[in-house]
C-alpha cells in the first residue's frame, strides 16, 4: 500500500498508508482527528539534483505542453545568446564542412587516409 503525505493546517504534514483508489480522500489527522486533503511534497531527490539535470528538467516539463519549434530566426537568436560549441562540420551553418581527402590507388580503388582506416571502401 502506498504512503502519502497530507497537511494538518494546525499540525503540519503527516504520513499515512491509503490504497491508490483511496489515495484523493481527506485523511484524518493523527494528533487532533480532523480531515486533512493530500498534498504532493517535492522528491528529496529534485533538491539534490544538481542545477544543470534541475533545469533539463524543467526543460523538458515545460515542451511537453509548450514545445519550441526550430526556425531561423529562433536558432540566430540562441546562437546569440551562447557561443557556439558544436565541432566542425555539425551542420548548423556556422562553420564549414571539413571535405575529405580521397587518394585513387593504381588500379582505382580509393584510399581516405586518416579517416576510419577500419572501414572498407567500396
Amino acid at each position: 500500500m502506498p504512503v502519502y503525505d497530507y497537511r494538518c493546517k494546525d499540525h503540519g504534514v503527516f504520513s499515512d498508508l491509503a490504497t491508490m483508489d483511496k489515495s484523493a480522500d481527506p485523511a484524518p489527522c493523527p494528533v487532533c482527528a480532523a480531515s486533512c486533503a493530500r498534498v504532493i511534497m517535492v522528491s528529496p531527490k529534485l533538491l539534490d539534483m544538481a542545477p544543470a539535470n534541475r533545469e533539463a528538467h524543467a526543460r523538458n516539463e515545460k515542451s511537453r505542453d509548450k514545445p519550441t519549434f526550430s526556425t531561423p530566426e529562433s536558432r540566430a537568436e540562441q546562437l546569440a545568446r551562447r557561443e557556439h560549441k558544436h565541432g566542425k562540420g555539425c551542420g548548423c551553418g556556422d562553420k564549414p564542412i571539413r571535405q575529405s581527402h580521397v587518394v585513387y590507388t593504381a588500379d582505382g580503388s580509393k584510399v581516405f587516409p586518416s579517416a576510419r582506416p577500419w572501414m572498407i571502401s567500396h
